[in-house]
């Protein structure tokens, strides 16, 4: 890990424990998402909510004026909700993902167990790997919009470079959403 994202990363952490969304930042949540997705984005954990707020305001600065990449700027990691990480399985799976970045693919590739009934340092992986469909599905049921939930989803995709391969609207969104996703 290069000494700009040990900072990054150390940022990060310090964040997750002091930050909380303040009122203006709740207004602003409250101006892009419908009622039953801010009750879904309260959902969130206050460091997630700080968090996608921050990403939500990199992508403005980004020119990101769409609407439904706002909106999934707000609720990209909302699959969390379904399984809480504790700050020691963050740490864990920042930690794994800078050594073997191919193992947190591994472990997380559980589909279809119930992440709470695994070993505890398992559980974690399969969150960071398995919560874009998780939070794709919780915003879908919300009424997202189609291209809302498709972001959501592909948040954590690699994609090919720009221009190489297709470059459809949707892949334009993503490579900005998961830029300042990536940053903030």
């Amino acid at each position: 890990m290069n000494t700009s994202r040990l900072v990054y990363r150390s940022r990060q952490f310090w964040q997750a424990l002091t930050t909380r969304p303040s009122e203006v930042d709740k207004e602003l949540v409250a101006s892009i998402l419908d009622p039953g997705q801010v009750e879904l984005f309260n959902l969130l954990q206050k460091s997630e909510q700080t968090h996608s707020i921050r990403v939500l305001k990199a992508v403005r600065k980004q020119g990101g004026d769409n609407i439904d990449l706002q909106a999934a700027a707000l609720l990209h990691d909302i699959g969390k909700v379904k399984e809480p990480l504790r700050l020691w399985e963050r740490i864990l799976i920042v930690i794994t993902n800078a050594i073997c970045p191919a193992c947190v693919k591994e472990w997380g590739a559980a589909q279809g167990e119930v992440p709470s009934a695994m070993p505890g340092w398992q559980r974690a992986f399969v969150v960071a790997e398995q919560h874009p469909a998780w939070g794709a599905e919780l915003a879908s049921q919300c009424g997202a919009s189609v291209m809302t939930v498709a972001l959501i989803a592909r948040h954590q995709e690699k994609l090919s470079p720009e221009g190489a391969g297709e470059d459809s609207e949707e892949n334009r969104l993503l490579r900005i959403l998961q830029a300042a996703d990536k940053n903030s």
